[in-house]
C-alpha cells in the first residue's frame, strides 16, 4: 500500500502503522523544506492529527545556509503524510529464506577509502576538523518485495527505532539503533551513538568487548566530542540551564555489534519545527566541527546521501514526537529496481584506515546476517539412582547463551519442571531434550534409554570441508544444527563424524567434544578453534582430568586413543577410519 508508514514507538515498545493519509506534503527544494515542515507542525496541532514520514540529509542546507551537502536530486527532500490515529501492529515473522542475499558493489574502492582517510587527516593536521563521518554507499540490482526486506532487517537487527516507508517510486527499510530525538511534551532527549565493537562469538569473550569498548579511550573521546555538539544544538532551543548528560558510554547489545551510546536531554518548549532545525543533521553523522565537516563530506564522498543520516518519526497531537538516524537503512528506487545502503564511521587524527575500514564492514553485516528462527537446547541424563547428570552445567551453559542471544530465562521454573517430570519416570535412565525458545517458552521431551550402550569402538569419518570457526551457532546448543546435519549425512556408514577447522584445528563430533590421547595425556581441543563447550568437557577441564590444547588433523597420527564424550553417553572410544 503506498504512502504507508511502519515505526516503532521504542516507548512504547509497540509498532506504530499509519496509512491512507489525509494528506500528503513534500520539499523537493531546499526553499521548500522549512515552510513545508512548519506547515506539517501547524495542520497537526489545528487538526489533532498525526504526521509521519522523513527528512533528507541533504535537507540540512534548508535549515542553516552554511551546511553544505551535494544538490538534491530526484528523492525527497522532505515528506510526510498527515494521518488519523495510527493502527498498533505485530510485524509479521519474514518469509524470505535465510539465503536470500543482494549483490552488493560499494560507491569506492577500498584504495579510494584509504586515499579519503588520508585526506581528512590532512584536514585534521591543518585544525580545519577533529572528526568527520566519512561515508559510502553500497548498491545492488533488487527486484523483491521491500517489506519482505525490511522485515528481514529488523529481525536481525533487532533495533529499537526501526521504520518503513512506502512512497511513490521509493521504499525505504531502516532498522535503526540511534535515536535522533524523542519529545514527551516538554522534555527533550537524544541518544548519540558512537563507538563500535564486533560481538564476541561466546558470552565471556562478548563481555569482554564490550567492557574494552566502554574503557576505549579513543570511542570514549569521539563519543563526548559528540555530546558536546548536541549540548550546544539543544541549547539553542533549551530553556535556560536545562541541558542535562544522564549518563556517558553505555555500552548496548545488538545481533552483530557493541554501540556506545550516551545520554543527552534538555527541557523545551520549541516547535518540532525549530527542534529540527537547530539539531539537524544529527552531529553522530556529520563530525566536528559541523560547518566545516559537513563541507569536507561534500569534497569527499561521491554521491548524495538521501535517507541515510537524514531521520525518520513520527509527530502526535500531544507533543508527542520520536525520529531516528536512519542509519542501517536501505533505500529501494522501486522504479529502477536499485537498492542502497550507506555504511561509514567517524574518522579522528589516531583512526587506522585498516580498522574504519574493517568497521565498515561490521556496520554493514545486518544485510547479510541470516539468523533463522532456533530454540536453545540442552539434552540431559536422568538416572534412577543419581538424578540428572551434571544439572548444574546444564542450568549455567543454557543461561549463558540466553544471555548472548537476550532470550527470555526463568531457572528456577525450569529447574521445578525438570523436578516434576521424574515423578512419572520408571526404574531406568531417560534422555531429556530441553527446549527454550526467545520467549522463554520451556518444552521438555522425553526418551526412554532402555540400555547403555556396550558398543565398545564407535566409527568416525573425517569430514571433507572444514567448518567456519566463526559460526556462531558452533559455540551454543540450540535447534539450529545444519552444520552437523550436512555433515552426518555425508558419512552414513559411519556413528559420528569428525569436524575440523579452516585452520586444520580439530573442533568436535556432530553429537559430542573430542579427547585426544597424546603423550600420556587426555587433551580436548580449545573452544576458540570453534565448538560447543560441552557440559561433561566443562566438567572434567574443571576437575583437571582433561586439558584444552590445539588439536591439528596432522597430530591425529600420533595419538593413542580418541574418545568422543557427551553428557548423555558420556566415554566412548572412537577409531577414524576416514582420514
Amino acid at each position: 500500500m503506498k504512502n504507508q508508514l511502519v515505526i516503532h514507538d521504542a516507548k512504547l515498545k509497540q509498532w506504530l502503522c499509519f496509512q491512507n493519509p489525509d494528506e500528503i506534503i513534500r520539499a523537493d527544494s531546499i526553499d521548500q523544506v522549512v515552510p513545508k515542515l512548519q506547515l506539517v507542525n501547524d495542520l497537526i496541532d489545528k487538526h489533532q492529527m498525526y504526521g509521519a514520514g522523513f527528512i533528507s540529509y541533504e535537507a540540512s542546507t534548508a535549515f542553516d545556509s552554511v551546511l553544505k551537502t551535494h544538490s538534491p536530486c530526484s528523492f525527497p527532500l522532505l515528506w510526510f503524510g498527515l494521518y488519523q490515529k495510527p493502527e498498533i501492529i505485530e510485524l509479521p515473522k519474514p518469509t524470505l529464506p535465510t539465503e536470500y542475499q543482494l549483490n552488493w558493489t560499494p560507491s569506492v574502492s577500498e584504495a579510494e577509502y584509504h586515499q579519503a582517510i588520508s585526506k581528512i587527516k590532512e584536514y585534521i593536521a591543518l585544525g580545519e576538523t577533529y572528526q568527520v563521518n566519512y561515508t559510502l554507499r553500497l548498491n545492488a540490482p533488487f527486484s523483491g518485495n521491500a517489506w519482505e526486506l525490511f522485515l528481514k532487517l529488523v529481525q536481525a537487527q533487532k533495533a529499537d527505532y526501526g521504520a518503513y516507508v512506502d512512497i511513490d517510486n521509493f521504499a525505504i527499510c531502516s532498522a535503526s539503533p540511534e535515536l535522533f530525538f524523542r519529545l514527551d511534551d516538554n522534555q527533550l532527549t537524544s541518544l548519540p551513538m558512537k563507538g563500535t565493537a564486533a560481538r564476541g562469538l561466546t558470552l565471556v569473550t562478548d563481555h569482554d568487548i564490550a567492557n574494552q569498548l566502554h574503557l576505549s579511550e579513543k570511542n570514549r573521546a569521539e563519543n563526548v566530542m559528540i555530546v558536546d555538539m548536541i549540548r550546544n544544538d539543544m541549547g539553542r532551543v533549551a530553556n535556560i540551564n536545562t541541558v542535562k548528560v544522564p549518563s556517558l558510554f553505555n555500552v548496548e547489545k545488538y545481533p552483530t555489534v557493541w554501540q556506545m551510546t550516551s545520554t543527552v536531554t534538555a527541557t523545551t518548549t520549541a516547535s518540532i519545527s525549530e527542534i529540527m532545525g537547530a539539531l539537524f543533521p544529527c552531529a553522530s553523522i556529520t563530525g566536528a566541527p559541523k560547518t566545516r565537516t559537513m563541507q569536507i563530506i561534500r569534497e569527499l564522498e561521491n554521491t548524495p546521501r538521501r535517507i541515510y543520516t537524514g531521520c525518520i518519526g513520527f509527530i502526535s497531537p500531544q507533543r508527542q514526537a520520536q525520529f531516528n538516524v536512519a542509519i542501517r537503512t536501505v533505500l529501494i528506487d522501486q522504479e529502477n529496481n536499485q537498492a542502497e545502503y550507506g555504511v561509514g564511521g567517524g574518522i579522528v587524527w589516531d583512526s587506522v584506515s585498516s580498522d574504519e575500514y574493517q568497521e565498515c564492514q561490521i556496520k554493514a553485516q545486518v544485510l547479510t546476517l541470516n539468523q533463522p528462527d532456533f530454540s536453545l537446547l540442552e539434552t540431559i541424563l536422568w538416572q534412577p539412582d543419581d538424578g540428572y547428570f551434571i544439572l548444574d552445567y546444564h542450568l549455567q551453559r543454557l543461561q549463558d547463551s540466553a544471555i548472548y542471544f537476550d532470550f527470555h530465562i526463568d531457572i528456577n521454573s525450569i529447574i521445578a519442571q525438570l523436578h516434576q517430570l521424574t515423578e512419572s519416570f520408571l526404574n531406568q535412565d531417560y534422555k531429556i531434550r530441553l527446549l527454550l525458545d526467545s520467549d522463554g517458552e520451556i518444552v521438555c521431551q522425553t526418551i526412554a534409554l532402555s540400555a547403555v550402550n556396550n558398543q565398545k569402538m564407535i566409527k568416525l569419518g573425517l569430514c571433507s570441508t572444514p567448518v567456519d570457526s566463526s559460526n556462531i551457532f558452533l559455540y551454543h546448543k540450540t535447534t539450529n544444527r545444519q552444520v552437523y546435519e550436512i555433515a552426518k549425512a555425508a558419512f552414513p556408514d559411519c556413528d559420528d563424524v569428525l569436524l575440523w577447522n579452516e585452520r586444520g584445528e580439530i573442533t568436535e563430533t556432530c553429537i559430542g567434544n573430542i579427547v585426544v590421547e597424546l603423550n600420556g595425556e587426555l587433551l580436548t581441543p580449545s573452544v576458540k578453534c570453534g565448538l560447543l563447550p560441552g557440559t561433561f568437557r566443562s566438567a572434567l577441564l574443571d576437575k583437571g582430568k582433561i586439558r584444552e590444547e590445539i588439536i591439528t588433523v596432522e597430530m591425529l597420527k600420533y595419538s593413542n586413543r580418541i574418545y568422543m564424550i557427551n553428557s548423555v553417553q558420556k566415554w566412548r572410544e572412537a577409531v577414524l577410519i576416514s582420514h
